[in-house]
């Protein structure tokens, strides 16, 4: 049985109760209502709104000592209530300390305050007057209080750390996010990887998307988890109408938000924190500034629920999108404007090659694949960019035994289309004389049967770039490096690899979208070629002219590959989180079909390194790359069992 924690993961959840402006009674059973509730969904830390258990818009009413002593009760019975509960929960209440008033979240677990955090940067400006009431905690005098009956800590600079995960909580209150250097920041720094922020903030126009950029800004620059609760509706409407803003963020994406619910609210995500510490060891400037605080540390210990079902006919909870294609965005104008982004950084990296080196001419292999069609379109790009004539741009065609008539003749009219110099040169009787050659029988239908058609097309490649004084372009794309699918020194080399870091999911995604606004012409030929299978061709064709060998039933789906690429390299994750993800992302597909196809990924992945210690330079695009000059350095000979052995154990 696996647990989320087992994985990295942590199930947290927002909370915006119904309440009654001065009624801690009543408040408290809406927290503890709710606190069951997210507890029955196996939530692990649940967060409330500022004030919470008093309501925030109580005003002078704080100066009432009814009011704080009925607050300190009702917590007291929160604490009875909640003690069985496998969760830290945090809420917001009035704390009397230092012949003070402080604005506090109360952070506590199973009957246990944990501790106090008291809000630092008191606003008092515009709609808020909140120097009335509350202290800053910079006025605090003790470093902890008898709260409850407990003597807790009580501190701005408060972490709170699970013994059984890499979980580490912090917690601002409301302004202190929207200050320049947010306590937040620092929280971070000193080891928080998840933020909680107890609010309550107003609605007035255009602040809802301003404090939604605050938050998820915050989590990028802290590389966190970001909780936001901000009062809710029931708040009094004498001068303010607040909206509830409810707010999950995790290093710069919003996983969730709920506003304007004039019900409660509750939100539950699972947070990656694997995935946000993975960043954090591998970013080293993220410690660059560590200010020195005096910070405590408060322990505790949860018991985490299972990711995996204990029966077959048990589903997997699990609350968290993951999608099958990491690479490529799912929203299609966010899609449309990467591969924009993207296209223009391939064209721009060749242009300043051609540029730097005074080379006039690019030489491309043309086959009537997605990849040397994508090579294509950049090269023809980056002419333009350079205001060059596409006559400089020299495609060859080098049909062979596997050449289909589909792929020939796509290759050439695509080259048409484009107006560039074209070369038609057959490598079957060089092939064969090769075999002859080197005594290869050509019946046998081997690797070296292959790899002799790669290398021979590489060769007449570099000898008319000598020829021309011209640059040869290469079109092998991320995918294949990463599974070592090229043959070395064959479609392996060239002089510039304009897709060495487009994986072939994307590589698909970037032609159609060139396609989108092509000419007619262009148009049709793109759309055919998005619509062949993948193959190298370099086995004959079967008896109708068909292709026969297809690359993905022999290395298996390349959706699945390039899956695994984007996690073992962007956050090392181990082989049972891969799976775990993976049977998320793709539902269609069992267990062992992803375990046996990620065995293939591994296998080589680490036994194919050589053709990457020793690749072309080409341009990185995205945040996943395997230059040896840049993001993956690894010995060619390394270990792979330990990564076998796991997978063994899943099956």
């Amino acid at each position: 049985m696996i647990t989320l924690n087992e994985l990295g993961f942590i199930r947290a959840g927002v909370a915006v109760p119904k309440l009654q402006v001065a009624d801690p009674t009543f408040n408290c059973r809406q927290i503890l209502d709710l606190s069951i509730k997210a507890a029955s969904q196996k939530v692990n830390v649940l967060l409330f709104p500022e004030l919470s258990i008093t309501g925030y818009s109580s005003g002078d009413l704080f100066h009432q000592r009814l009011l704080l002593e009925a607050a300190e009760k009702e917590l007291t019975e929160l604490l009875q209530g909640t003690n069985s509960l496998e969760m830290v929960i945090a809420a917001g209440m009035p704390v009397r300390a230092d012949n003070q008033l402080f604005n506090c979240a109360v952070v506590f677990f199973k009957g246990r305050i944990l501790g106090i955090v008291p809000k630092t940067f008191i606003p008092n400006y515009n709609e808020f007057y909140e120097k009335r009431w509350f202290s800053s905690s910079v006025h605090r005098i003790s470093d902890k209080i008898s709260l409850c009956g407990q003597e807790v800590p009580f501190c701005e600079n408060l972490l709170f750390k699970d013994t059984g995960s890499e979980l580490v909580i912090g917690v601002e209150i409301c302004e202190d996010l929207w200050v320049p250097i947010p306590p937040s920041s620092n929280h971070a720094l000193n080891g928080a990887n998840l933020l909680l922020n107890l609010s309550a903030s107003n609605e007035v126009v255009g602040k809802a998307a301003y404090r939604k950029s605050l938050v998820a800004g915050q989590s990028a620059k802290c590389i966190a988890a970001y909780l936001y609760a901000s009062s809710g509706s029931s708040e009094s409407t004498t001068d303010l109408v607040f909206g509830g803003h409810a707010i999950i963020a995790e290093n710069g994406t919003l996983l969730q938000e709920d506003r304007m619910n004039l019900q409660e609210t509750l939100l539950i995500q699972d947070i990656d924190i694997e995935r946000l510490m993975n960043d954090r060891r591998k970013i080293n400037s993220f410690m660059g500034n560590v200010e020195r605080h005096d910070y405590q540390t408060v322990i505790f210990q949860l018991h985490h629920a299972a990711a995996a079902p204990e029966a077959e006919n048990e589903t997997t909870d699990f609350r968290r999108k993951v999608d099958p294609k990491p690479f490529v965005p799912a929203e299609k104008q966010t899609r449309e404007q990467s591969c924009s982004d993207i296209f223009t950084i391939q064209a721009t990296g060749l242009a300043q090659r051609l540029n730097k080196t005074g080379i006039k001419k690019a030489v491309l292999g043309i086959s009537g694949g997605l990849d040397s069609t994508l090579a294509l379109l950049v090269t023809y790009h980056a002419y333009k960019q350079l205001q060059r004539p596409a006559k400089d741009i020299i495609g060859v065609t080098m049909p062979g035994f596997g050449t289909s008539n589909r792929t020939y003749a796509n290759a050439a009219s695509l080259m048409q289309a484009l107006g560039i110099t074209t070369k038609d040169i057959s490598i079957r009787d060089a092939c064969i004389q090769h075999m002859e050659d080197i005594g290869h029988d050509p019946n046998e239908k081997d690797i070296t049967y292959e790899n002799l058609q790669a290398r021979e097309r590489t060769q007449i490649l570099m000898d008319i770039a000598n020829q021309e004084a011209g640059l040869v372009v290469g079109t092998g794309d991320l995918s294949e490096l990463a599974l070592g699918w090229c043959t070395y020194n064959g479609d392996h080399m060239s002089m510039y690899g304009v897709n060495a870091s487009i994986p072939k999911t994307l590589v698909k995604y970037l032609v159609a979208w060139f396609a989108e606004s092509a000419e007619p012409n262009i148009k049709k030929v793109l759309e055919d070629i998005l619509n062949t299978p993948i193959s190298p061709e370099l086995l004959p064709l079967d008896e109708t002219g068909n292709i026969q060998q297809m690359t993905e039933k022999v290395i298996g789906s390349y959706d699945l590959h390039d899956f695994f690429l984007y996690y073992v390299l962007r956050f090392g994750f181990s082989p049972a989180k891969i799976i775990f993800l993976a049977e998320h992302a793709f539902e269609d597909s069992d267990r062992q079909t992803i375990i046996n196809q990620l065995r293939v990924f591994y296998k080589r992945f680490f036994t194919q390194q050589f053709k990457r210690s020793c690749m072309p330079d080409g341009v990185k695009v995205g945040s996943v790359s395997l230059s040896p000059r840049g993001d993956w350095r690894m010995p060619s000979d390394a270990s792979y069992e330990l990564w076998l052995s796991e997978l063994e154990r899943m099956v």
